[in-house]
C-alpha cells in the first residue's frame, strides 16, 4: 500500500493554525496544529533596513509558502507575532528594529493576502506571542504568575497573570526592553534612555565586547562568537555578558517586585549562552531581589527554542 499522495492526504482531525514570527534579523511561519506541533516551516531574512513595502512582501512569500501546502486548507486563523510595540486596537506595529513599519497597518495586510481569505488574524507583540507559548507547552506551563523574556536581536517580554497571558489594552504589557536601568544611559532608537534592550540585548553586547578591545578570531562578530570567548575564560568577553545579566536582573528585579512574580523564563539566541549569561544573572538578581517575597525567584530557560515565537503566535488563535 503507497502512502497519500500530498494532494490527496487526509487532513489533520483538529484544527490548524498559520503563524508568522517577525523579528529584526528573521521571518518565520509555519503551520501548527492543536497539539502545537509545526509543520511546513519556512524562515526569511527580515530585510529590516528596507522600505516597510519591502518587508511586507517577505511577510507575504512565508504565507505563499504556508498556503501552498496541502494543509492550508484546515487553516482557521492566522497568528502574528511580531517585534514591537505593537497596537492592538488598530492592528499596528512599529518595531523599533524596523525603521520601515512605523504604525505600519499589519493585521489588515496580512488580512489582504488572497489565500488569508475571511479567515480571523490575531496578533500580538513578539513577547507576549513567547509567554503565550511557553505558558501553553514551555517553561512556563502550569505556573498563575511568570514573566517570559526574549533575549535577541531585542529584549522582549511578556507576563502570565493570574494563569492567563496579560497583553494590556494595547499588547504591550510586560515590554522590558525599554524600561530605563541606566538614569544616565544611551539613547534609544525608541526615544528614551537608557533601555535594558541597549544593554542586554544581543547586538548591546557584541557592540560592548568591541568597544572594550574585544577581537573575534573569525569573522563572526556577533554575541554568539562573544559566548564562545567568554566560555573560554576571555575577560572582556566575560565582562560584557556580565553588564548585560545585571541590565536585565535589575529589570526582571523591578516586575517581579511590581507584580509579585515566582517563575521568570528566558529564551531567544543570548541565552544559549547558557552559565555565561545564568550564573552573572543570578549573582545579581540575589543584589536587586532584595525584598522577601521576590528573594529566590526561579529563573528557567526557555524550551521552545526558535519555535517559541511561532508556537506562540499559534496561541493566540487557540
Amino acid at each position: 500500500m503507497t502512502a497519500p499522495s500530498p494532494s490527496t492526504a487526509p487532513l489533520p482531525a483538529g484544527p490548524v493554525w498559520a503563524a508568522v514570527d517577525i523579528g529584526g534579523t528573521k521571518i518565520a511561519g509555519a503551520l501548527v496544529d492543536s497539539a502545537g506541533t509545526l509543520s511546513r516551516r519556512v524562515q526569511l531574512p527580515t530585510p529590516a533596513k528596507e522600505s516597510g513595502a519591502e518587508v511586507l512582501a517577505v511577510v507575504h512569500r512565508v504565507l505563499d509558502h504556508l498556503a501552498a501546502a496541502p494543509d492550508w486548507a484546515a487553516v482557521t486563523a492566522v497568528g502574528l507575532g511580531s517585534a514591537g510595540p505593537v497596537d492592538l486596537a488598530r492592528g499596528t506595529v512599529s518595531p523599533v528594529n524596523i525603521p520601515g513599519w512605523r504604525e505600519f497597518p499589519l493585521t489588515a495586510e496580512v488580512a489582504a493576502h488572497p489565500a488569508v481569505g475571511t479567515r480571523p488574524v490575531a496578533l500580538a507583540g513578539d513577547g507576549v506571542a513567547m509567554a503565550a507559548a511557553e505558558h501553553w507547552r514551555g517553561a512556563a506551563r502550569g505556573v498563575d504568575n511568570a514573566l517570559c523574556l526574549v533575549v535577541s536581536t531585542g529584549v522582549g517580554a511578556g507576563l502570565v497573570l493570574n494563569g492567563a497571558v496579560h497583553p494590556g489594552p494595547s499588547g504591550n504589557a510586560g515590554h522590558l526592553g525599554h524600561i530605563t536601568v541606566d538614569l544616565d544611559g544611551e539613547p534609544c532608537p525608541c526615544g528614551s534612555h537608557g533601555c535594558l534592550e541597549n544593554l542586554a540585548s544581543g547586538t548591546a553586547i557584541a557592540r560592548r565586547a568591541l568597544a572594550a578591545g574585544w577581537e573575534p578570531g573569525g569573522t563572526d562578530r556577533t554575541a554568539r562568537a562573544v559566548a564562545e570567548d567568554a566560555l573560554a575564560g576571555h575577560p572582556v568577553a566575560l565582562a560584557a555578558y556580565d553588564r548585560a545579566a545585571q541590565a536585565l536582573a535589575a529589570g526582571i528585579a523591578a516586575t517581579a517586585t511590581l507584580v509579585d512574580l515566582r517563575r521568570v523564563v528566558i529564551g531567544g539566541g543570548v541565552a544559549a549562552a547558557g552559565p555565561v549569561l545564568f550564573e552573572p544573572l543570578a549573582r545579581h538578581l540575589d543584589r536587586y531581589a532584595a525584598l522577601p517575597y521576590v528573594r529566590g525567584l526561579e529563573v528557567r530557560r526557555a524550551e521552545l527554542g526558535t519555535d517559541a515565537g511561532l508556537i506562540g503566535a499559534a496561541a493566540l488563535c487557540r
